[in-house]
């Protein structure tokens, strides 16, 4: 059972997303969500869902939870399923698995978290470590199965993904994979990739980060990896560089209203990516954030054009709106 206070707090979230910002309406009323097969299974999940990395654990640990009530409630209303998380993530694992079984919803969420307890410089992971870091994830987030687990910036690949190879025969985990967010492992990464069973890859992608086009996003459509991806508003701040700065007319051609719908659309449009999962600690920017993946999406010339007016963008100091 919830409390009157996350209720209102939930329903003044959702309405103060169109109350506030009308541009988000028809975007929410074109439809549900796009929704994309994972390449390993065929099991479709919508293209938008919800990070944790920074936002989240944040606010967990300053324990104000209504925020992050109204935001999941928004994720799940709206049709969004995917939440990523780690045992990196502060508290963001029991934060967020104590909110979806209070809201009755942690059957309708898709977890996606990670294991690392590979100590630094490339030190070995003590095996009994990462599968006791694993039941931990597993009693935080209030579920038997979970739905995927990856391990942690490619730490002790060896150890850690044998791990989880292990527990997906056991039917523990539904799906496993790797992350990174380096530019300066994605050679060992398409090592992993192509020689390894994996059904997912998670790495930062934004129409200012787009390196992972060049060979990781092609070689993952290959193999039939499916991709989630961080950081969609980018490592520069993306918000903080448009500025004031209004939509292109042109925007409206892919359905875009705001620009966090541009940004996510650009990433959304790549046809290797399964999922985006941007962090946000607000309902309406969780509501914004799901009209990215509905409505058209731009074809390749019209991303040429999103790449050169970001391209062409002055920098800015580093800032966002709601830890995006």
């Amino acid at each position: 059972m919830i409390s009157r206070r996350e209720w209102l707090g939930m329903t003044l979230g959702i309405g103060g997303a169109l109350a506030l910002d009308p541009r988000l309406l028809p975007a929410l009323q074109q439809g549900g969500l796009i929704q994309r097969a994972i390449p390993s299974t065929g099991e479709k999940v919508p293209v938008v869902g919800l990070g944790s990395s920074a936002t989240f654990s944040q606010f967990a640990r300053r324990e104000d939870i209504d925020a992050l009530t109204a935001v999941m409630r928004t994720m799940v209303d709206r049709g969004a399923t995917v939440f990523d998380t780690a045992p990196a993530y502060g508290a963001s694992e029991e934060v967020a698995g104590k909110i979806a079984a209070d809201l009755g919803i942690t059957d309708k969420i898709f977890w996606a978290t990670k294991v690392n307890v590979a100590g630094r410089g490339g030190e070995s992971a003590d095996p009994q470590q990462a599968r006791h870091q694993i039941q931990e994830s597993f009693s935080k987030l209030k579920v038997s199965t979970m739905d995927l687990i990856q391990v942690h910036n490619l730490a002790d690949v060896p150890t850690q993904l044998g791990i989880l190879k292990e527990l997906k025969e056991q039917g523990r985990v539904r799906y496993i994979g790797v992350t990174s967010t380096s530019d300066r492992q994605y050679e060992y990464l398409e090592q992993v990739m192509r020689n390894e069973p994996l059904d997912f890859i998670g790495v930062d992608y934004a129409i200012d980060n787009r390196n992972v086009e060049q060979t990781i996003l092609p070689l993952a459509y290959e193999r039939k990896i499916g991709v989630l991806v961080y950081v969609p508003f980018g490592r520069s701040s993306l918000f903080g560089r448009v500025g004031d700065r209004p939509l292109p007319d042109w925007a409206a051609d892919f359905d875009a209203t705001t620009w966090a719908q541009f940004f996510i659309k650009y990433v959304v449009a790549n046809p290797a990516v399964t999922a985006v999962t941007p962090a946000t600690s607000s309902a309406d920017h969780m509501a914004d954030d799901i009209g990215g993946g509905i409505g058209r999406l731009p074809d390749e010339a019209t991303r040429k054009k999103m790449t050169d007016l970001v391209d062409a963008l002055p920098p800015a100091p580093r800032r966002g709106r709601g830890g995006r």
